[in-house]
């Protein structure tokens, strides 16, 4: 289970006779790879989609292949906890797509926040993130992560100079989102990533937004990406997950005191050092080819250490479905931005909209920065406000008829949310603000209906909101 999911198998090579074929081209494109990606036909039967492999425990061919396996000196399957073939294929695929060395899956978006930095953190340190976030994660990372000791340094994402200054000594990471969740703002990764390889420290980027055919985090300088695949990667709201995805070639062993539990011998493995044996510089990178380039320590450590230990595995059934998922994820991404380009010039209108933050707005300050980052669209996530205030932001999501006041996003059909009542609800109004999520504020992302249908349901919304109030 371990190797299959942490780099993408190479089946560009010529079948054999008697194999079937079906398989993904080397430079295959992005559409390509969101339906071939990491798979190949049952070995068995044949069969095309990839199997739900319903099933816990595996059978080992004595004790000298289950010592190997449990102490990592064999790749193979264990134990569902740790990863399940069906798990594999998607973890290939999303691996591929995001051009990534090694891809991890796990029950959501949280765990795999969670996961990730427990890869790096330790009490007493910190990590700097910007601060609009998605309001679950200024929740967990205010909370659960202070818990453990772990601080989280929130910085106005273009105030370059403020993230610098928060780096000490004990800081492990930088974190941002790509396209920021409520609001829609792009990031800039380049200039966020230069800020934290100066100091030696790693770019985590939460890519859940924008997913990798909008954005692709490493290609500007990220080093770990995390998604909530849940969202726009599966599409269909009908299963939650997370991924983290290393690029791998950080040198985590440069500074073995920053990265103890990457660079440092790990007594759980008797004494075995995860980025020696694992890293790019190490026997698994050349048995995959990739020495000197790209490695898999970090993906490695979070399955051997995290998911064994913490155990937000995924279900095969949910990996079937998001795996399924991305085979349209081209098609649905084009259209949701089409769509929302459609419903933001709406809104942008409007005689009770106060603004509306979408970045594919020539308007929109951020629009630039979208260009450059998102060649393909802006994405369906984004923002209005109400003249009216908190009052009619509620009026218009209790207005609504076709649309759907839910709290997700990245559904094929359009979302709309009331942040300050919901996600973002737990904070207070000044982190609201600093979030993206006043009172006054609206959350949509935009979906695969017809866009008259959308606007109309918006109107009939707007219209409905009682003049007094406003």
């Amino acid at each position: 289970t371990l190797v299959a999911q942490l780099a993408p198998p190479d089946f560009s090579t010529p079948t054999m006779s008697g194999e079937f074929g079906g398989r993904c081209p080397a430079d295959a494109g992005f559409a390509t790879k969101c339906l071939l990606g990491g798979q190949q036909p049952d070995p068995s039967s044949g069969a095309r989609v990839p199997p739900i492999v319903q099933n816990t425990g595996y059978v080992f061919k004595g004790t000298d292949d289950a010592a190997d396996k449990f102490n990592l000196a064999a790749f193979g399957p264990i134990y569902s906890r740790l990863g399940n073939p069906t798990n594999d294929a998607l973890e290939a695929k999303i691996a591929a797509l995001e051009g990534g060395m090694a891809c991890l899956t796990v029950a959501s978006g949280h765990a795999a926040q969670h996961l990730a930095f427990s890869n790096l953190m330790e009490a007493g340190d910190n990590f700097v993130t910007t601060n609009k976030l998605y309001g679950g994660s200024v929740t967990q990372f205010n909370r659960l992560f202070e818990q453990f000791g772990w601080e989280a340094r929130f910085c106005a994402v273009d105030d370059y100079a403020a993230i610098e200054k928060a780096i000490d000594d004990k800081t492990k990471a930088v974190y941002c989102e790509s396209i920021s969740n409520p609001e829609g703002m792009m990031m800039d990764l380049k200039k966020i990533a230069d800020i934290a390889h100066a100091k030696g420290l790693p770019l985590i980027v939460d890519n859940t937004s924008a997913t990798p055919y909008l954005c692709r985090p490493f290609e500007h300088g990220a080093d770990i990406v995390v998604h909530s695949l849940t969202k726009f990667m599966n599409g269909h709201g009908n299963a939650l997950g997370g991924a983290i995805v290393e690029k791998g070639d950080f040198n985590w062993g440069a500074n073995p005191d920053k990265f103890p539990i990457l660079a440092k011998p790990c007594d759980s493995y008797h004494g075995m050092v995860f980025y020696d044996v694992f890293g790019k510089d190490g026997p698994v990178a050349e048995m995959f080819g990739t020495k000197g380039k790209t490695g898999m320590s970090f993906a490695i450590a979070a399955r051997a250490l995290g998911l064994r230990d913490a155990g937000p595995s995924m279900a095969p059934m949910n990996a079937f479905l998001i795996n399924t998922g991305i085979e349209t994820l081209p098609l649905r991404m084009a259209k949701h931005c089409s769509n929302a380009m459609a419903v933001a010039e709406f809104l942008a209108g409007h005689e009770k909209v106060a603004a509306v933050s979408y970045t594919g707005l020539p308007s929109n300050k951020n629009n630039s920065l979208i260009k450059q980052y998102c060649p393909n669209g802006s994405g369906s996530l984004f923002t209005f406000s109400l003249k009216g205030g908190f009052e009619a932001a509620k009026q218009v999501v209790n207005n609504v008829k076709m649309i759907s006041l839910v709290a997700n996003l990245g559904d094929c059909r359009t979302l709309v949310a009331h942040p300050a009542s919901m996600m973002h609800r737990q904070l207070n109004e000044e982190q609201q603000k600093a979030a993206g999520a006043s009172p006054e504020v609206v959350r949509i992302t935009v979906g695969l209906e017809d866009p008259k249908d959308i606007i109309a349901d918006l109107k009939q919304a707007l219209d409905g909101v009682v003049a007094a109030k406003m």
